[in-house]
């Protein structure tokens, strides 16, 4: 059988080509993404940053820990606890200390070198103060000048980029107001932050909390003083790193690396087993004649399924091996744009790992088994008869096997659906769900093709049948005769429609949905924020902002809450921190029990995902600060996209200040005056920005970005590549497969320009047939969707990426008419009756 599949193979090689590259591409994305991700899994261990030469470390515990039935749990705390004086007292007595305050500052009109790589501090956003003595725990050193002396002096960070010279005056902004300093010193970037020193007295009175405490002594005496202080942590050795700026930077972006990479790999299997599959059933329909005259011969039926094994075999085999060649040469360069592009922490490299690429490979050969597993049951099938036949018209049944199973497949993606819909609503709004869904779908789809395909076709083509000339018509019976050539060429347009709008139109639908969610409820007319992610604003601004006439201010804080769900698992939710009278006036929340009204101190507002949902039960949590507090639920918000977070009063922040105002006008007041005593102290207090709410919703609620966006581009991607190969492999080998009958065309009269003419416009119908498939499972998928928001109570409408859907759809017309005309135009160089007379 193998060497019959090798002369059939040299023979026909036109019909196994676009499986090869399809294939061969196919196990190229999965070794370069495996390659990739494999060095997500040897993430460098850094070193301490920060207190790289502070022996000892003693600051607030930043991790919570909850023994459980099954073990210890942990959880990050948002806001540990600052030192207590009496513990810094303490600790002064065993030894020399210095203390250490970490605070936001911004710095106006002067640009800070940071490394680029932290994302922090180019023209002072994301730059933090320091007291001046805990430099030298880092250490850092300085690179001109003098230590700062005096209040009104620092000490900045500058490298190559920096405008800022010893001696000049910049404005700085901290929680304590503005003030013009001088620059009396600049050391070099660290690569972890940009900070700016200040005196250690000035930085006791912008942040009087101790945050850190540096101490030179014995380990085991320091340990034993902070036995008696609950939650805090003396960190030594690598310890320290715990008290770097982010520590856990590396492993968040290598996070997204691997969501990034598996999902691109797992649509790559998807599509390509796909697409060989419907080339292997169409490659099995085109040989019926020589099937049959093998088994006219007296091949058995086992013989010829296993001949199309061994062709999938060797194709296999050799298109793996292409694929990680191409695997090798493309991880390197995927893993050095990644890194250039911030996708990617810089560091981030390939390994020497080899186990990535046995993985492609044996997936690429098992990927060719499978596609040919349903076209060499239709190869044994085959009768000796066969040989004889002259047509080539499908009849558009179905096995009893094919029925069984589409039915299936579209039965499970339905039935999950509707589960989901009724048990978990929420689940079809996360990334991992909607980009899998349309999976299921997708195959049912493309298992009832040759049922499909023909009522489709004499559809979209009864309008170009009416007009005037046979062009129109024979395109019609044409694509509706060969239902295999059709199916085969629409398959890969259907895939890439239908990832395109569910994926784009899920995520459009999505954005729309959260920004009506916050438009309605946000009341306010202007939000005011800080400067830089994680900023505080000042208090200077605040109370200014409270004593401006006619406003209403609501001052709130992000924190966070832990629980403990079902005595096992630690869960944190985002929370913000408000006074229930002011967050009133000023929002809108989507309350289904109890009252904002009756938010107190001794009490939360939750959404319906929490384990408690009934108003007045009393639930233990923990703060953002790791105090374990009981709190009544004094109201409940319904789901909604899940942006509907918990609320508690200032008192249970965890010590967090305040970073949003929401300022709304009363009645009868002059919006413009307010507006205008806004602005101004904010460019009174540098660093506070000043919006109106159409303007935050505008910036705040944007279409999908970062890590998000480009995963699903590069899923499309990959879509568009596989469409190109196997649209340009189908139309080549049909067109080959038909040069008698083209040529019969024009012994019978037609031009050449006709019969061109007459394959771009099949070409155009099956491109449209397998568009409106595609188009169909997206509908469905997007209806789900859309079910699931509704069930939600979030009404916003579906939003249909028409460009995104008209931009694939061109390409795919486009690359058929193409390779259908190209080897048209070639085939008919030939005289019509060398042609017309030729036999296989």
């Amino acid at each position: 059988m193998l060497s019959i599949a090798l002369r059939s193979m040299r023979t026909r090689w036109v019909t196994f080509v676009g499986s090869f590259l399809a294939l061969a591409l196919g196990v190229g994305i999965v070794a370069t993404t495996g390659l990739a991700l494999a060095a997500t899994f040897d993430a460098p261990r850094h070193g301490p940053e920060r207190f790289a030469a502070a022996p000892v470390v003693v600051r607030g515990e930043d991790r919570l820990r909850v023994g459980t039935p099954i073990g210890v749990r942990t959880q990050e705390l948002t806001s540990p606890r600052p030192v207590p004086a009496e513990l810094v007292n303490a600790l002064a007595e065993l030894g020399r200390t210095v203390e250490d305050r970490t605070f936001p500052v911004s710095v106006a009109g002067a640009r800070l070198d940071g490394d680029g790589e932290s994302g922090r501090g180019a023209d002072g956003e994301g730059t933090v103060g320091h007291p001046w003595p805990v430099a030298a725990a880092a250490p850092y050193r300085l690179a001109t000048g003098r230590a700062p002396a005096a209040a009104g002096e620092v000490v900045v960070t500058a490298g190559n980029g920096s405008d800022v010279r010893t001696g000049e005056r910049i404005t700085v902004t901290t929680g304590s107001g503005t003030a013009a300093r001088t620059v009396v010193g600049t050391v070099r970037p660290a690569g972890f932050e940009t900070a700016v020193f200040f005196t250690a007295a000035e930085s006791a009175r912008i942040s009087p909390a101790v945050d850190a405490v540096v101490v030179h002594a014995d380990p085991a005496a320091v340990r034993a003083v902070v036995a008696r202080e609950d939650r805090m942590a003396v960190l030594t050795g690598d310890d320290r790193r715990r008290a770097d700026p982010d520590p856990d930077r590396d492993a968040e972006a290598l996070v997204s690396v691997n969501a990034l990479l598996g999902t691109a790999a797992g649509i790559t299997v998807f599509v390509s087993v796909f697409v060989v599959a419907s080339t292997f059933s169409f490659a099995v329909a085109q040989r019926r004649r020589e099937f049959g005259l093998l088994r006219t011969a007296g091949a058995t039926p086992g013989q010829v399924r296993r001949t199309v094994y061994a062709e999938a075999a060797v194709i296999g085999v050799l298109a793996s091996a292409a694929g990680c060649g191409m695997g090798v040469l493309g991880a390197p360069r995927l893993a050095s744009w990644m890194a250039g592009e911030q996708i990617a922490p810089r560091w981030f490299e390939i390994g020497d790992q080899n186990w990535p690429l046995h993985t492609a490979f044996w997936t690429g050969l098992a990927v060719a088994l499978a596609g040919a597993v349903a076209a060499s049951r239709r190869a044994g099938r085959v009768g000796p008869v066969e040989a004889l036949r002259e047509s080539a018209v499908d009849s558009g049944s179905m096995p009893l096997s094919r029925v069984l199973l589409g039915a299936a497949v579209l039965l499970t993606g339905v039935v999950l659906l509707g589960i989901a819909l009724v048990q978990d609503p929420g689940s079809l709004l996360k990334r991992k769900t909607y980009v899998t869904q349309p999976m299921l779908l997708i195959v049912g789809c493309a298992l009832f093709a040759p049922v499909l395909v023909r009522p489709v076709t004499r559809f979209l083509a009864w309008a170009p049948a009416q007009l005037p000339g046979a062009t129109g018509v024979l395109a019609r019976e044409n694509a509706s005769a060969g239902l295999r050539r059709t199916s085969a060429v629409a398959a890969p347009v259907i895939v890439t429609v239908a990832l395109a709008a569910s994926l784009m139109g899920t995520t459009a639908t999505l954005d729309e949905a959260r920004a009506v969610e916050a438009r309605t409820q946000v009341t306010s007319d202007f939000v005011v924020t800080a400067a830089g992610e994680g900023a505080a604003l000042p208090p200077e601004f605040v109370e200014r902002a409270r004593r401006i006439p006619g406003a209403v201010v609501s001052a709130s804080r992000s924190t966070s809450v832990t629980v403990l769900e079902e005595g096992t698992a630690l869960v944190a939710s985002e929370a913000r921190a408000v006074d229930p009278a002011d967050a009133a006036a000023v929002s809108a929340l989507p309350v289904v029990a109890g009252s904002l009204a009756g938010l107190d101190d001794g009490s939360l507002v939750v959404n319906e995902e929490w384990m408690t949902t009934t108003v007045g039960e009393r639930v233990g949590v923990w703060l953002a600060d790791g105090r374990k507090v009981t709190l009544r639920v004094a109201a409940v918000l319904s789901t909604g996209t899940g942006n509907n977070g918990v609320y508690v009063t200032p008192r249970n922040a965890g010590g967090a200040a305040v970073d949003r105002l929401d300022v709304k006008v009363r009645d009868g007041e002059g919006r413009s005056a307010v507006a205008a005593q806004l602005a101004a102290a904010g460019r009174a207090t540098t660093g506070t920005e000043v919006a109106t709410r159409d303007g935050w919703l505008a910036e705040n609620h944007r279409r999908t970005g970062g890590n998000t966006r480009l995963g699903l581009l590069l899923i499309l991607l990959i879509a568009v590549v596989y469409t190109g190969l196997a649209l340009a492999g189908t139309q080549v080998m049909a067109t080959s497969d038909r040069v008698r009958d083209l040529a019969v065309l024009r012994l019978a009269g037609a031009t050449k320009a006709h019969v061109l003419r007459l394959v771009g416009a099949e070409a155009l119908v099956v491109v449209a047939v397998g568009a409106v498939l595609g188009g169909a499972v997206a509908a469905l998928n997007l209806l789900g969707v859309r079910t699931a928001l509704a069930r939600l109570d979030v009404r916003s409408a579906v939003v249909v990426p028409w460009g995104a859907i008209g931009s694939v759809v061109a390409v795919s017309a486009l690359l058929a008419v193409v390779f259908a005309v190209l080897p048209a135009w070639l085939a008919l160089r030939v005289r019509p009756v060398e042609r017309a007379g030729a036999r296989e």
